[in-house]
């Protein structure tokens, strides 16, 4: 699927995450996926968190008087939920069967962005707010990155 060269960033960061993903659902126990999938967790995943937030989510409301609401309020609750299982991970409180979750959750999630939400931004918003919205993207990663 092609994507705009302004969510490149994020879809780069996406493919990283369905490799973490697939690791947590494979782990045959909670140790052997917790340093990887916390090392990416760390460097990327939890920036990329905060720039869709932060940046991508409410540019794309105001820039888009039709978005759908319900795909960003999706993402922040996926965000949330994910949020929740990696404190859990990182504290050694998750056990396999949950850590097998969190990486499916992670690959669905990544899944419906890139095949729901970031299509439905492209869709929305004209050539302008889109270039202007990667640069903030863009600038949002440098300092988060």
């Amino acid at each position: 699927m092609k994507r705009s060269p302004e969510l490149m960033p994020l879809s780069h960061d996406h493919h990283q995450a369905l490799f973490a993903a697939q690791q947590l659902k494979r782990a045959e126990d909670p140790a052997e996926a917790l340093d990887p999938f916390l090392a990416f967790w760390r460097t990327h995943g939890r920036n990329h968190f905060q720039v869709e937030e932060e940046v991508l989510l409410p540019g794309w409301i105001v820039a888009d008087a039709d978005a759908d609401r319900r795909l960003a309020e999706r993402v922040l609750s996926e965000h949330l939920e994910i949020r929740g299982l990696v404190w859990r991970l990182e504290r050694g409180d998750l056990p396999l069967e949950e850590t097998h979750s969190l990486g499916a959750l992670l690959g669905r999630h990544v899944r419906f962005e890139e095949r729901e939400l970031f299509p439905a931004i492209e869709a929305g918003m004209d050539d302008d707010a889109i270039a202007e919205l990667g640069a903030e993207i863009a600038r949002a990663e440098s300092v988060c990155g």
